[in-house]
């Protein structure tokens, strides 16, 4: 009998892919047939460092690739070479990348050009515009072409994957982000001193008024889409029965932007980039979420957080959908008449608040170590406002 170990190699190198990775990480390091290595490429260091320490992760490999303004050609370049030598000294059965990052494109043809499997975690999303999110819309479909496995949080992600007459062969296995986001609020409930210690970092935050959380940094926004939304913000914090806190991301074009639009203004509370869990129980006490985050979009709803999405498109269409987020772009009169519905209607709020997470159940990871170990698992079927199930069954005719 052969029992020799997989080694499935691990790329990631972002706060947004750590996250998602760091529960599949763990499981995989769990399963007795599989040998699990860990390569970062420190595309966001010092808060990929939080997420690591947070889930007691020590990488095998850190290839510390960042530079100072570095073009994505040049940071590409370096990390293919780079990941390359870790491919060659490892000599993994299979690599794995999360998402649609550079990181992820250069893992991707690193392996393939080795040929090595890829597989894909979180694939199969669209926004069906290739300039929005840019360069993320051409990453993820690049990964998926040279992907013979891909793990695909939901049947529309599946659809998407199925119209495309891809090589690989797909599952549906809802979203790790939601096994992480799980985790992470079964700490901060059970744990009374952890949630004191954090709420006392936002100490300035009164409890008698609404929370209003946003985040924002896509490239597509930058300039005007992002002064439109901190216009947004300066009428909506006019309030006086709210309170708006924007973790900044360290981005120079997003931080001048916003540092210089809403400085000082009134109820708006600008705060370094959190950690996880800071930034976990800050959607926890929020009212409602602003944001142009994947990530956030996929979090909030299985907190019962209404969502305003501050894009044009999204390739995560499935909350909105599900009438738990809504698409708002950055024009400032959408977004300021959308808050003021949401915070002066409490039966509108509670329509979006409805307790309906399209992205996952929290056993992303297992379906996926599963798949990875060659075990038969049930697929993930999101439940629909309706309370039925989605079949997550899509047909399989282009991944036989």
């Amino acid at each position: 009998m052969n029992t020799k170990r997989k080694t499935i190699l691990s790329i990631f190198g972002t706060r947004p892919e750590a996250i998602k990775m760091a529960p599949l990480v763990k499981a995989l390091a769990a399963e007795p047939g599989i040998r699990s290595v860990v390569c970062v490429t420190g595309q966001h260091r010092s808060m990929l460092q939080q997420v690591l320490d947070l889930f007691d992760i020590t990488p095998h490999h850190d290839l510390a690739v960042m530079s100072e303004n570095q073009s994505l050609n040049g940071l590409i370049a370096r990390l293919i070479t780079s990941i390359d030598d870790v491919v060659t000294k490892e000599q993994p059965d299979r690599v794995l990348v999360h998402g649609d990052t550079t990181t992820a494109t250069a893992g991707a043809l690193a392996a393939f050009h080795r040929q090595v499997p890829v597989a894909h975690v979180e694939a199969g999303l669209r926004t069906g515009d290739m300039s929005s999110p840019w360069p993320e819309e051409m990453n993820r479909r690049f990964v998926d072409v040279v992907s013979d496995l891909m793990f695909v949080p939901t049947p529309r992600s599946h659809a998407n994957l199925v119209k495309e007459t891809l090589h690989g062969r797909a599952f549906v296995t809802g979203n790790t982000v939601i096994d992480a986001l799980h985790s992470v609020t079964k700490r901060i409930d059970s744990q009374d001193a952890l949630r004191r210690k954090l709420d006392a970092r936002f100490a300035f935050l009164d409890p008698s008024k609404k929370l209003i959380l946003v985040t924002g940094h896509r490239r597509e926004s930058f300039g005007r889409g992002l002064r439109d939304i901190c216009a947004a913000l300066v009428r909506i914090a006019k309030r006086t029965d709210v309170q708006i806190v924007y973790p900044v991301h360290l981005n120079p074009n997003v931080r001048a932007t916003v540092i210089s639009a809403l400085g000082g203004a009134p109820n708006v509370f600008l705060v370094e980039p959190q950690d996880y869990l800071g930034f976990v129980r800050l959607l926890q006490r929020a009212t409602l979420v602003l944001t142009d985050s994947g990530g956030v979009q996929e979090e909030a709803p299985a907190l019962g957080k209404p969502v305003l999405v501050m894009r044009e498109v999204t390739e995560r269409p499935e909350a909105i959908d599900a009438g738990t987020a809504v698409l708002v772009g950055t024009d400032s009169d959408a977004i300021a008449a959308t808050v003021h519905l949401l915070l002066d209607d409490t039966s509108a709020r509670a329509a979006f608040s409805r307790n309906v997470n399209p992205y996952g159940d929290g056993r992303a990871s297992a379906r996926i170590v599963a798949a990875l170990a060659g075990r038969p698992f049930e697929e993930f079927k999101p439940v629909t406002p309706g309370g039925t199930k989605d079949s997550a069954r899509v047909s399989r005719e282009a991944f036989a």
